[in-house]
């Protein structure tokens, strides 16, 4: 592909990527709200804006086996962890800003947990079978990972074991 077709798609993936998740937010409140058909609409189309996403990752030839695919995350998870989250959280600090801090905090904890279970599922995968892994439950406030039953408390935020979400 060329470089200026390659550099639009890849845009263009960032841009309906970001169209996805922004809908599927703007969807929590609207049902918050009580306008469950504008939720509707929100998921519908956030729908829409992935299928865009994918064609456009599958045109790029991002998507690999899983074992390509999981050595990826962990690549853009230590990332995250080592070098971007850093850098922005020095950012955050040096101008004040506490609730980026947070954020970002929670964000930097629970990637360190996704590096690790992608790592397990890696090796799963390179040996021809499945991770073997319990449900996964994910915290709603901070994204703190943990494979089987939430804790009683989130160790990262603390919120109650009822406010985790499983998979």
């Amino acid at each position: 592909m060329r470089k200026m077709t390659e550099e639009s798609l890849k845009s263009a993936f960032a841009g309906e990527s970001q169209a996805h998740m922004r809908y599927l937010i703007f969807a929590e409140k609207a049902e918050k709200e009580g306008l469950a058909n504008i939720a509707r609409l929100f998921r519908a189309i956030a729908y829409a804006e992935q299928v865009h996403a994918t064609n456009h990752f599958k045109a790029l030839g991002m998507l690999g086996s899983s074992a390509e695919n999981l050595a990826a995350a962990i690549e853009g998870e230590t990332f995250e962890v080592e070098e971007m989250y850093p850098a922005y959280n020095a950012i955050a600090e040096l101008q004040g800003e506490e609730k980026a801090k947070r954020s970002i905090h929670y964000a930097i904890e629970a990637e360190k947990i996704h590096a690790e279970l992608y790592e397990l599922a890696k090796k799963a995968a390179a040996g021809g079978r499945d991770v073997d892994i319990e449900k996964v439950s994910i915290c709603s406030v901070c994204g703190y990972t943990v494979t089987g039953d939430p804790p009683g408390k989130c160790p990262i935020c603390g919120a109650p074991s009822g406010r985790f979400k499983e998979f």
